[in-house]
């Protein structure tokens, strides 16, 4: 059984210290990510909001990025702009 985690982040609390005061967890780990451990092993990261705002409007535009990139070369549709 492996006992070993990786932690990706720089900064990582305990359970209890987010249970004592989560707001100064937050603000400790200046807009990145903080490993919140448990027994010594990553359970889970906590990210502030707009870390998290940041992270999701990424993958959304890979997402769009692959969704334009498999239209390349496919149909396309002449429209003049009085007809939009």
């Amino acid at each position: 059984m492996n006992h070993i985690k990786n932690i990706l982040a720089d900064s990582s609390a305990s359970i209890s210290e987010l249970k004592k005061n989560p707001m100064a967890i937050v603000s400790e780990g200046d807009g990145f990510p903080i490993a919140i451990l448990n027994h010594n092993q990553p359970v889970f990261y906590c990210v502030p909001a707009a870390t998290w705002e940041l992270i999701f409007d990424r993958l959304e535009d890979i997402e769009l990025a692959s969704i334009a990139n498999s239209r390349i070369g496919g149909e396309t549709v002449e429209v003049s702009l009085d007809e939009l």
